[in-house]
């Protein structure tokens, strides 16, 4: 049996990042005329050299409100974070900028790392290969445990083990091939998992698509991997 820490359950519903962008789209398209026109004459460099779109200001009377640009959308995105608790992938936090392609968010990630070590903040964002995350620095991260106090143990039933091991040795797959694989339903393990942010859900484009299960970093870390290219091999189990 494998013991993890349940996650807190938070009661509030969770923002997601499509409504997150929806929301700034939203904002940019009430833009007036003297804006937009405006808008349309200044540009500000990206970090790869081209141009994206300049940052404004909403209207409003208050001077002291956050300006809405490319960085501080940026910052917005990883607070929300993904509901899967996975890492942000580059081409999905380019779709929430206009103008920003997932080519510069590399860029503007290592400049929001740069002002968050001047302001002195307590968190960074760290490029995890499928993405970005954002997490506290390894000099606070045990604050999260006394914040929360004693976690609670479970178990980790075979069962579910076996879930774990199709998903990863075959992401992103289906939930009929994991029943299928395993000879008898996997929904409502496949369900826990996920709850325990131990798989994540991925939405394939196309209306009949169905859901495909991945790892999460959360997996990674249960059973001390950096990628899933430390995984064991067919010849290794063999040796064994």
């Amino acid at each position: 049996m494998v013991r993890l820490p349940v996650p807190p359950e938070d009661d509030e519903p969770e923002l997601s990042l499509d409504a997150l962008g929806a929301a700034f789209a939203a904002a940019l398209e009430k833009t007036s005329p003297d804006e937009a026109a405006l808008a349309e004459s200044e540009t500000t460099g990206s970090p790869s050299g081209s141009q994206v779109e300049p940052a404004f200001r909403p209207p409003h009377d208050d001077e002291a409100a956050c300006e809405i640009s490319p960085l501080s959308i940026l910052d917005a995105l990883f607070f929300v974070g993904d509901a899967g608790g996975g890492p942000l992938a580059a081409d999905r936090l380019a779709s929430a900028m206009r103008g920003v392609s997932a080519e510069e968010v590399h860029g503007l990630v290592g400049e929001l790392n740069r002002r968050y070590v001047e302001t002195e903040c307590p968190y960074e964002i760290a490029d995890e290969g499928e993405g970005y995350r954002l997490r506290l620095l390894p000099e606070f991260a045990r604050l999260r445990e006394k914040f929360y106090g004693r976690v609670r143990q479970v178990r980790l039933s075979q069962a579910a083990v076996d879930v774990l091991s199709l998903v990863a040795y075959h992401e992103p797959i289906a939930r009929e091939a994991v029943s299928r694989l395993r000879g008898k339903g996997s929904n409502a393990l496949l369900t826990q998992l996920v709850r325990r942010q131990l798989l994540r859900i991925e939405r394939p484009e196309g209306v009949r698509q169905e859901p495909h299960y991945r790892t999460t970093r959360r997996f990674l870390d249960l059973f001390g991997l950096t990628s899933l290219a430390d995984l064991p091999t067919a010849a290794d189990l063999e040796q064994r």
